[in-house]
């Protein structure tokens, strides 16, 4: 049987345990009406020591979407791996190469997917979890741009109900 190496990675994923609200942000330039109706709650717990599980439910885009997410940490990659899917779409997105930063509040993902302006065209995104206090965090999008910067397309504040 093989045992898993439990690691401080794995401790840092478990602060995320909990029920949290969700509300999505305005963007700078965007209109504060259009994000107000996207948000919900998210459940989040731990499978044994080695992986977050995150399932989300709520309103996007005017009509309901629910979303699953499975993060870990790969002692032998040396990186967070995992995965996001959602009602709203049918693609399978893998997180390689997740990185925390030194100060160990900010986590950076990485993924390729359907990009959002160009129908059958892949993309590079960027989420970010960014821990803003024990009870309160935030995800940041982001697209990889043509001229090579990040930019940040959504942000999501998430507060812990319990």
């Amino acid at each position: 049987m093989m045992k898993a190496e439990v690691t401080a990675q794995h401790a840092w994923l478990r602060r995320l345990v909990g029920v949290w609200r969700t509300e999505l942000l305005p963007q700078p330039g965007e209109d504060p009406a259009a994000s107000a109706a996207c948000g919900g709650t998210e459940t989040v717990r731990m499978l044994g020591d080695i992986w977050l599980l995150c399932e989300a439910q709520g309103q996007m885009g005017g009509g309901p979407a629910h979303s699953q997410m499975a993060l870990s940490y790969d002692p032998q990659q040396r990186c967070f791996v995992g995965t996001w899917i959602g009602s709203m779409m049918n693609h399978l997105w893998v997180y390689r190469g997740g990185t925390l930063d030194a100060d160990e509040r900010v986590l950076t993902l990485e993924a390729e997917g359907p990009d959002f302006e160009v129908p059958g065209k892949m993309a590079q995104y960027r989420d970010v979890i960014e821990i803003v206090g024990p009870d309160e965090r935030l995800l940041h999008g982001h697209t990889h741009a043509p001229d090579g910067s990040w930019q940040r397309f959504m942000t999501m504040r998430y507060t812990r109900q319990r």
